[in-house]
């Protein structure tokens, strides 16, 4: 096991336990949305993608001793992959770099990188050595337009001698790169995304490497495993089971198998931590009857507490995980399912306005607690996923004309989100930067709904 780093009529009657899953939408209208598929200066300075990116090249990493260069190309590919989706970095091209690689920085030629075509400011090198099963790897980055200055990077990789540990290393290097030259922000070339896939048969919990690598199933219930959300340390995913009813389970990453959480009567799903990791937040009906939102103790289950008190269905709370004092949740108390908010113990409830009709669902609040991704089927419009300013209500438009779009969740950047589409047919997952560019499909395999960014 890997070590951590770091869902109809209008008048909305849905059975408790349709809320479990995605739900289908009808209605009718217009289009009076001025929402544009390019960016907003207002949304790229609140996902941190509005600065003025660096030029970096990356050098082919040099092979320490015989054989090991096939690792060594591994390596650098890697890197590549990491900078070019990172969303802040304008990345030089391969054909554009100059033919000696330095892999120390004596070797350096600062002039060769900075002359045109590849006219960086960056560059990315070092020496890749596999010994045995030890792996080292020396890699460095230097600030070419300023010579003689220090490198920016100068660190040695340790490692085991296997196409995985060389990956883990080049995302380890690429995260660095990224924080150094985007304000202290980490990459997330190490983070992972959970899943539900049917792959094997039944709905089960699933995850992979944030760029669809080593994609693993976790859970083996034989039943239905669906919604994953992953603990604020990456050390547990709370998900939602069908364990005789639907019910809230817990899968511990430390100990690699499901743990024990309390059951509680009627239908319960859509788990949400509280930032702290202290709190669960759900929608369950075995307790007033109608779905509505409790929170409980993340540890074992005990402590519930019933926050909203609707006639509901209140369902997919979620936490804003920079302050822990707002929960965003979909209501359909007014007919069709809308936005809602309100503080973290259920007071000060309030309809979050749009200004369309529609069908709203899968809030997710922005790393930084100041935009919420949600799912949108305006009035003869299609499922899109689109993101608000919390404050001004502002809106953009993120994905369109491709299918259904559902799910997002943002990675820990708040430069990436994640979602599922139909776009090739089935259901897959899929990421994109922050704007709604780049778009990326991760998975190929069975239907594959629920992706969940982990954290860190």
């Amino acid at each position: 096991m890997r070590t951590n780093r770091r869902n109809r009529s209008a008048s909305y009657v849905l059975p408790a336990a349709a809320i479990l899953f995605s739900l289908v939408a009808a209605a009718g209208g217009t289009d009076r949305l001025n929402a544009s598929a390019a960016p907003q200066d207002w949304f790229r300075a609140g996902t941190g993608m509005g600065v003025e990116k660096a030029r970096v090249a990356v050098a082919d990493f040099v092979a320490g001793n015989q054989g090991s260069q096939p690792l060594g190309q591994l390596f650098t590919d890697t890197v590549r992959a990491d900078l070019e989706y990172s969303g802040i970095l304008d990345e030089v091209s391969k054909s554009f770099l100059p033919q000696a690689d330095p892999g120390r920085p004596e070797g350096l030629k600062e002039a060769d990188w900075t002359a045109a075509p590849a006219n960086a400011q960056f560059v990315a090198y070092g020496t890749l050595t596999a010994s045995g099963n030890t792996l080292g790897v020396d890699a460095w980055l230097s600030d070419v337009r300023t010579p003689g200055a220090p490198p920016a990077i100068g660190k040695r990789y340790p490692g085991a001698v296997t196409n995985e540990d060389v990956r883990r290393v080049a995302h380890e290097f690429a995260d660095e790169i990224v924080m150094r030259l985007s304000g202290g922000v980490p990459g997330i070339a190490l983070t992972r995304i959970a899943f539900t896939s049917s792959r094997s048969g039944t709905k089960e919990i699933w995850v992979m490497d944030y760029d669809g690598q080593n994609q693993t199933q976790l859970t083996h219930g034989r039943t239905i495993a669906v919604a994953p959300r992953w603990s604020p340390d990456d050390s547990r995913i709370a998900y939602t089971c069908l364990a005789g009813t639907f019910q809230i389970c817990m899968y511990s990453m430390e100990l690699g198998r499901t743990v024990a959480f309390a059951h509680y009567g009627g239908t319960n799903s859509s788990p949400a931590w509280s930032p702290d990791g202290t709190r669960l937040a759900f929608m369950s009906s075995g307790v007033a009857g109608s779905p509505n939102i409790y929170t409980a103790d993340a540890t074992a289950g005990g402590g519930l507490k019933r926050i909203t008190v609707s006639g509901g269905p209140d369902t997919q709370p979620v936490w804003n995980r920079k302050t822990g004092q707002q929960i965003a949740f979909v209501s359909g108390r007014g007919g069709l399912p809308q936005l809602y908010m309100m503080n973290a113990d259920g007071t000060n409830s309030e309809k979050i306005d749009l200004p369309d009709m529609g069908y709203v669902v899968d809030p997710d609040w922005s790393p930084n607690g100041q935009l919420l991704a949600f799912t949108w089927r305006r009035p003869d419009g299609n499922f899109d996923i689109y993101a608000m300013d919390i404050a001004t209500h502002q809106l953009v438009q993120l994905t369109r004309d491709a299918g259904r779009n559902e799910k997002p969740s943002w990675a820990p950047d708040g430069r990436h989100l994640v979602f599922q589409s139909t776009r090739t047919g089935k259901w897959q997952i899929w990421t994109m930067l922050a704007d709604g560019t780049e778009v990326r499909q991760l998975t190929t395999e069975g239907d594959n709904e629920s992706p969940n960014w982990s954290p860190k």
